[in-house]
């Protein structure tokens, strides 16, 4: 996940997105929570990694944000940031801020990315609860296992709609 913008945009865990934390054996959030009531009310599902947002302030980073963050995953090597950049050489950039990574979950764009660039795996969730100019909120699935990953971006629809 990303950008929850709480309480502002984020309202309490969508629906859509509470089915699939029932089964998440971790839930990474690429910053902008906003408040850490966010990530305690995540905590319930999962344990939490979160990175910190712009718009996040020092009761994020005492709720154990740091600026980026780097860990290992059932043999698969993910980094995350909230500020990945521009798209014109995101890859690059980001190929060489975690030259040993696999992955690198971002956020900030409210625009959900998953793809390749430059040999790193870029995903960028989107926003559950302000998705701005897309079409609908989304949020990602990364599912890890011994060594091999594969990524979804599910969409779901806005609040108040079908």
């Amino acid at each position: 996940m990303a950008d929850s913008h709480a309480p502002r945009r984020w309202k309490g865990v969508p629906s859509a997105l509470a089915s699939e934390l029932g089964t998440a054996d971790l839930i990474l959030h690429a910053g902008d929570v906003c408040v850490p009531q966010v990530l305690d009310e995540l905590a319930e599902y999962a344990p939490v990694r979160v990175v910190m947002g712009n718009n996040d302030g020092e009761a994020v980073r005492d709720w154990g944000a740091p600026d980026e963050l780097e860990f290992l995953a059932e043999g698969v090597r993910i980094a995350m940031i909230h500020i990945a950049g521009p798209r014109q050489g995101r890859g690059r950039r980001m190929r060489r801020r975690f030259p040993d990574a696999d992955v690198v979950v971002f956020g900030h764009s409210h625009i959900p990315w998953d793809g390749v660039e430059d040999g790193i795996h870029l995903l960028n969730p989107g926003s559950v609860a302000d998705p701005r100019r897309e079409p609908s909120p989304t949020f990602a699935v990364l599912t890890v296992d011994a060594g091999n990953w594969s990524t979804q971006i599910v969409r779901f629809p806005r609040a108040g709609t079908r």
